[in-house]
């Protein structure tokens, strides 16, 4: 009984605050570029996860230089993940988000502004268009943020990858950045509204640049990524 009400009143806490946040970051979209607004929305980020209960830390963030461009790679453990990676990345980045989710009054109208990517699960010539047009934007150093997991997982474990965002970036020829998260499905996950408040911790690995894969196959990089991101998870770093 306890739990519940300790998370009812995270999540009234929370939703009060992201409609202020909503508010805040559609009117800023409507007079400045979304780069200029990232500080702010980093910032706003951090502190909804901090009343919701998560202490949120960071590792690795030295492999990360904000003045180039990745493909950042991640597990998929909680709804509240959307809220720690901008939190987490020092620089701006923009994501795939479901198709139907543009033509959504207002929150469509903020994603557009953003620079998210539709993603289109039912018609493989349109997400071809889209894998094209992110591996345009990385081209021209705009970085990307991908959970290859493609939703979260049922277990706290990394799940199947699947190839879309390999492909990516075999044509991008981008720079990958593995990371993961650990403590976020202990303090949310997909078969509970349950909150448990604690820490969060988004590990960073070293950077997989594309010259120590670009021989390499879809499933093949697909495996090296999934490889770094297990022992990342398992033991905190790794090493290429």
């Amino acid at each position: 009984m306890l739990r519940a009400i300790v998370s009812a009143g995270l999540w009234t806490v929370g939703l009060v605050y992201f409609l202020l946040f909503f508010c805040v970051m559609t009117a800023g979209l409507m007079l400045f570029p979304p780069k200029k607004l990232y500080p702010l929305m980093r910032l706003m980020m951090r502190f909804q996860l901090v009343i919701m209960g998560v202490r949120l830390a960071f590792t690795g963030l030295e492999h990360v230089d904000p003045e180039k461009s990745y493909l950042f790679m991640g597990n998929h453990e909680s709804m509240f993940d959307l809220f720690a990676i901008p939190a987490a990345i020092p620089m701006y980045t923009v994501g795939f988000e479901a198709s139907y989710h543009f033509s959504l009054p207002l929150w469509g109208y903020l994603i557009r502004k953003w620079g998210n990517i539709p993603a289109y699960r039912n018609s493989i010539h349109k997400g071809i268009s889209s894998l094209k047009a992110a591996a345009r934007l990385i081209r021209s150093g705009t970085s990307i943020v991908v959970l290859p997991e493609g939703g979260r997982t049922l277990s706290g474990l990394l799940g199947d990858f699947k190839k879309g965002p390999f492909l990516l970036a075999l044509s991008a020829k981008a720079d990958i950045i593995p990371f993961v998260f650990d403590g976020m499905y202990a303090y949310n996950n997909i078969h509970s509204w349950h909150l448990n408040p604690g820490p969060v911790k988004v590990v960073f690995g070293r950077t997989i640049h594309y010259d120590d894969y670009k021989d390499r196959s879809v499933d093949e990089l697909r495996r090296m990524v999934r490889d770094a991101m297990v022992e990342l998870k398992n033991t905190g770093h790794w090493t290429p």
